[in-house]
Parts: C-alpha cells; structure tokens; sequence
C-alpha cells in the first residue's frame, strides 16, 4: 500500500519517462509534489524502492526506472516486454515443441544485443514460430549475440521475431540501423530530435544519435529459447 505521495511521485517519474525517456532531476519532483527539500524525495524514492515499485539504475545520474505501477493506475503496456518463449524447438528436425502449429520466418543473420555487429544479413534459414506471435504482416528473425538486453529476458543466442516496420514508439525493443551500417537490438527512446538506443544491462551505456543517423528496421514481436 502507498501513501498518497509515494503514489504521486511514482506516476510523476512513470509519466515522465513515458514522453520524454529521461527521468525527471531531483528539483523537479520536489517542486512537483510541493516539497520543501529534497531530502523528502529521497526518503520517497527509498521507499518506492523497498516496496519493488522503482530501482535506481547504477552508474547513470537521474536514471530511474519503473518496475510496476500502483494496481488501478497500471495500464496495458505493449513496450514492457514479456518475452513469448518457444522451448526445446528442435531446429535440426524442424519440428516445433508438442500442440504448436506453426509457421515459417525467415532468419536473416544474428543482431547485437552488444556492440553492434554486422547489419542484417539476407535469409539463411527458416523457423517455426506460432501463429499466436506473430501481429500480421511480415516479419523475420534474429539470432543474439551479447548480452545487452539480459534484463530484458533476451539472452545470448536466443532467436528474436521482429516485426517490420519503419518506426516505433518510445519504450519499444526495436532493431535499429546505425547509420546504414550496423544493425542493432535496443529499447528506442525519442527526445525531441535526438534518438537514444537503451541497452537493458547496466555494464552499457546508453548511445545518443541524431534523427538521421538510425532506421528503425522492425520491432519485438516474440522470442526463441533452445535448451
């Protein structure tokens, strides 16, 4: 249960990082919630994070991140993935787990969840994936290299199915196209003109580019995990 300004602060900070990616500085939550120091805010934070509502995100200033939302304010979120996982899917013999029906996507190559890699390649292969994950329209899969987004549930040599699309909203797991030349998996964060590529690790920092500089090629859909 929350205090009415526990509740307050952590929709304050929620709705802020929902327009803009960046969580709000100190100041601006103390004079957001009608505070006469700052010491209230910290006291407010501890307790937001004792309760499993909000973490402070390691070696990154105003970095804060919300975990969950007071039940009756929470709404449905599209960009907290959930990854939708496969197991034991035995490519070797193409035969998908027991009760799936499935159907083909092309893999075409291995995305960074890393330092970006080599762009996406053409298709190597085909996997089976459920019709339940896929959205409509076209879509493909990645294999994972790196570790970037382990937070995420996205972990080293699982298989993504992205989505195709040219654009996505901010807090969306995207595949984005640096600069034509590097492709890479990342939560996508818009402020103003600039473009932020999250990682979901706290070992690597977020990357700043320019509107110009990266093409959003497809987004989250599912995830494969073999065993």
């Amino acid at each position: 249960m929350l205090t009415a300004k526990q509740r307050a602060l952590l929709m304050f900070i929620h709705k802020r990082l929902e327009e803009t990616g960046v969580s709000p500085s100190f100041e601006e939550m103390k004079v957001a919630l009608d505070l006469k120091s700052k010491s209230g805010i910290h006291r407010l934070i501890t307790a937001l994070e004792e309760r499993g509502f909000l973490r402070r995100l390691p070696h990154k200033a105003r970095a804060l991140e919300v975990l969950k939302l007071p039940e009756a304010a929470a709404p449905p979120r599209r960009d907290a993935f959930k990854p939708s996982v496969i197991e034991n899917l035995n490519y070797a013999s193409g035969k998908p787990a027991p009760g799936l029906e499935e159907e083909g996507v092309p893999i075409l190559g291995r995305i960074a969840a890393g330092t970006p890699i080599a762009a996406i390649q053409h298709e190597q292969a085909r996997v089976q994936v459920p019709p339940s994950m896929l959205r409509g329209g076209e879509h493909f899969a990645l294999e994972v290299h790196g570790d970037s987004m382990i937070d995420a549930g996205i972990h080293d040599g699982d298989t993504v199915v992205i989505e195709r699309c040219d654009d996505a909203r901010t807090g969306e797991i995207v595949v984005a196209l640096i600069e034509d030349e590097e492709a890479t998996l990342k939560r996508l964060r818009k402020k103003g003109g600039s473009i932020a590529l999250e990682a979901a690790n706290p070992a690597y920092e977020t990357r700043i580019f320019g509107p110009n500089q990266v093409k959003v090629q497809g987004r989250l859909a599912g995830l494969i995990r073999e065993y």
